[in-house]
């Protein structure tokens, strides 16, 4: 299998590039620019490597470095925004801050072209378009051997390149999409430059997968993790497929989910998948653990911890079971900082895990994917489409969607609140016109008038995104007339709450969900 290298500077878009790539049908995968040698590069066989952006300033010394044989390795090397910078530090070139000269959000691109030859990055691309820029530093003088292929008013190299030596740098983000030809510019380093066929298929992933894990497992009893989402319940069906009825799922039922939810996935599983299903009541025993708590953080954690125990319990009345499996994903894992970028938010099973279990192995048959990629491996197993397309749901559940300390009260009236919203979502055929909406409930009080008296009661917010990847995602537009019937019946029809409100943020700053 053909793959591309994301090395990682501790840049925001390491994730979307290795998305944009993976789009092309080409494998890439992010690894820490400190834990991967120029040996081990050569070893792996990668076409092509893109360097990261990153919030430092190369010539600072404590700024991330890699090995300068790398340029040496004989692969095609990208250098992205601070990884264009590396590359010039790197041969010999220099970098210099711009001061208030820095270039933030779309600028104009100009392409150069000479009479020796086109750029392979930029082939038949318009000579002028928009790009984004985010950066206080710039080349300020090329090394040797390179020339400067494009420039902008105010960054005299948005793009350089040694063509002889395979090096390319741009100095904007093509991975975004305010890049208007981002998406061109990578697909043309990937199959031009780097000479990918594009072999990153799901239809093959998924066939490979079932055959590698029934050879792998066989014989052995797993114990799944079900929580009825997306991730899980592909896990669940693809892990089915390699090794029957040695999967048992175990659906903890924590009392956090959404209304209805519960009755939904045992009817699904159980009865139209003809799968082994343990539903578990733990509604109780998880509020008293999250009683008094409210970090989002340790939140996590507690579910997380509480998650494995009552899997290990139920692992235990069914005899010896060898493997806890799990719906981890791509995006879980780099988000709970299992790499060079910060901790955003630890998932409840990556960075939720306790640090001592009972099961000898995790299988997590997903952990390389993408949402959109888990997606497309449910519709080639077949999974009922409105399973694989339902609403992304956080594996902490609600607890997350209850800003402050949870209880059941708060849970009830969050779940009728989120229930009345997504119905006013469908009823306006506008099920698919947000990627992701949800109602969660303040830790605020808000004066208000019911029935002619003064009430004093809650605030829900109204969430809705749109975004390609979850990675990055902006607040949906929903039309007033959804808001202000949503808005009106929840004030009116769920005792304890006097005021809704519409969140505007997108991602970043925010992040999707609200803790």
């Amino acid at each position: 299998m053909e793959k591309i290298l994301v090395l990682d500077f501790g840049g925001q878009y390491n994730q979307l590039i290795a998305r944009c790539v993976r789009e092309m049908q080409v494998y890439a995968e992010i690894k820490p620019y400190r834990k991967i040698t120029v040996a081990e590069i050569r070893e792996e066989g990668y076409k092509g490597i893109i360097f990261t952006g990153g919030p430092n300033s190369v010539y600072d010394e404590k700024s991330p470095h890699c090995d300068p044989d790398i340029l040496k390795a004989g692969i095609p090397i990208l250098g992205i925004c601070y990884g264009a910078q590396l590359l010039s530090y790197m041969g010999g070139g220099e970098v210099a801050s711009a001061g208030q000269s820095g270039e933030f959000g779309r600028v104009t691109l100009q392409l150069i072209r000479d009479s020796r030859t086109e750029s392979k990055l930029f082939r038949e691309l318009p000579k002028e378009s928009v790009c984004w820029m985010s950066h206080t530093d710039y080349i300020s003088r090329v090394p040797e051997g390179y020339r400067v292929t494009a420039i902008t008013e105010h960054c005299p190299c948005a793009a350089m390149e040694n063509e002889a030596a395979g090096l390319y740098a741009v100095q904007f983000h093509p991975e975004v999409s305010h890049t208007r030809f981002g998406k061109e510019m990578i697909r043309r380093f990937l199959f031009d430059i780097c000479g990918c066929r594009g072999d990153w298929i799901m239809q093959e992933f998924t066939r490979q997968a079932i055959e590698g894990y029934r050879e792998e497992l066989a014989g052995k009893k797993l114990l799944l993790a079900l929580s009825g989402g997306v991730d899980s319940s592909v896990a669940a069906v693809l892990l089915h497929r390699a090794v029957g009825h040695n999967l048992t799922c175990v659906f903890v039922d924590h009392g956090l989910l959404r209304k209805g939810e519960g009755d939904m996935v045992e009817k699904t599983f159980r009865e139209e998948m003809n799968m082994n299903l343990i539903r578990v009541d733990a509604k109780q025993r998880f509020l008293k653990r999250l009683s008094g708590v409210t970090d989002p953080e340790t939140k996590r954690k507690i579910i997380g911890e509480e998650f494995i125990r009552v899997f290990e319990e139920e692992a235990e009345k069914l005899g010896h079971v060898d493997i806890l499996a799990q719906g981890t994903i791509y995006p879980d894992i780099i988000e709970s900082g299992k790499g060079d970028s910060a901790v955003i938010k630890s998932h409840h099973n990556v960075g939720g895990l306790p640090d001592v279990i009972s099961f000898d192995e995790i299988v997590e048959p997903l952990k390389y994917l993408f949402k959109d990629e888990v997606r497309k491996v449910g519709t080639e197993l077949q999974i009922p489409h409105e399973l694989v397309w339902r609403q992304p749901f956080p594996g902490p559940g609600l607890a997350v969607r209850v800003i402050g300390e949870v209880t059941e009260e708060k849970l009830e009236m969050l779940r009728d609140a989120d229930a009345i919203f997504r119905e006013e979502i469908a009823g306006a055929g506008l099920e698919k016109a947000p990627d992701q909406y949800f109602a969660a409930l303040m830790d605020s009080f808000s004066v208000g008038v019911k029935g002619d008296a003064r009430a004093y009661g809650y605030i829900v917010a109204l969430r809705a995104v749109t975004t390609d990847d979850f990675m990055t995602a902006d607040w949906t537009r929903l039309p007033y007339e959804v808001l202000e019937r949503a808005g009106s019946r929840i004030a009116n029809e769920v005792n304890g709450i006097t005021r809704v409100v519409y969140d505007i943020t997108s991602k970043p700053p925010a992040t999707v969900e609200m803790e």
